[in-house]
């Protein structure tokens, strides 16, 4: 899969020519859109890396910059940006430093901004070689916790809450859903029966994480029929022992019974 770069900016320039005839590789697509929202959301789903060029501050640059943020927070796309000082630090009051890989200041060079996207691209499909799991919970201290745990040898996208997670299987693929089984609204058993209702995705794997190790619960979550379930209470070493034994198994039990791990 090549990565794909997404670059906004104003208009066309001998700049953006540029850099585009450089990054134009077997590995790399690139694509320009202007600063309407309707141009970049028929892109969002594709791209890997953003490339924001902020302009004169104007309400559809302002309109620009949130729905960027939002879907690079979302679904953890690479973002950079670029314009001059005072430009990016009104910028950084929309966009939360945390999304922003790294910032270009005027009077750019344009051998560091393609440096840079070439590093990330490679970076980016590396990624893409990787194992793709989503990661499902109303906890927002767990999901970081678990996907600093597993980010190092798999891809890890995490959302929220139930309806975010079937929204995003709408236009993604993963290899494997990890997902809290009690959240609220849409609980695990829900999500569970829209994804396994729909064609496109009734064949995605499913792990149910649960805090409750009781009979009855591990009955309710067992007759699902998930690939297994994993309790939170299990370490870090267990937790990852048991994600690749599952990814080097076919079934779910050999995966349990080759790492002797005591799941409930």
């Amino acid at each position: 899969m090549r990565c794909k770069i997404l670059i906004v900016n104003n208009g066309k320039s001998f700049l953006i020519d540029s850099i585009l005839q450089e990054l134009e590789t077997p590995t790399i697509t690139c694509v320009c859109t202007g600063y309407d929202v309707k141009s970049i959301e028929a892109q969002k789903d594709s791209v890997d890396i953003v490339l924001l060029f902020v302009g004169e501050f104007t309400s559809e640059l302002v309109k620009t910059m949130v729905f960027i943020k939002d879907i690079c927070a979302d679904d953890s796309k690479t973002l950079y940006l670029a314009g001059y000082e005072n430009e990016i630090a009104k910028a950084k009051e929309i966009v939360p430093a945390n999304l922003v890989k790294k910032e270009f200041f005027r009077p750019f060079d344009t051998k560091i901004i393609v440096n840079e996207m070439i590093l990330e691209a490679k970076e980016v499909n590396r990624r893409h070689q990787m194992k793709e799991i989503l990661l499902v919970d109303d906890d927002v201290t767990f999901l970081k916790m678990v996907k600093k745990w597993l980010s190092h040898k798999y891809n890890v996208t995490v959302v929220k809450s139930g309806m975010q997670a079937i929204k995003y299987i709408t236009t993604h693929r993963p290899d494997l859903i990890l997902m809290d089984y009690d959240m609220p609204i849409t609980d695990g058993s829900k999500v569970m029966e829209m994804i396994k209702s729909e064609p496109d995705s009734s064949d995605i794997p499913v792990i149910f994480l649960t805090g409750k190790s009781d009979k009855e619960t591990v009955m309710q979550v067992m007759s699902l029929k998930p690939q297994g379930y994993l309790l939170k209470t299990m370490d870090r070493e267990k937790i990852i022992e048991a994600i690749d034994k599952y990814f080097e198994t076919s079934k779910w039990q050999n995966a349990v019974n080759a790492s002797e791990l005591r799941l409930y």
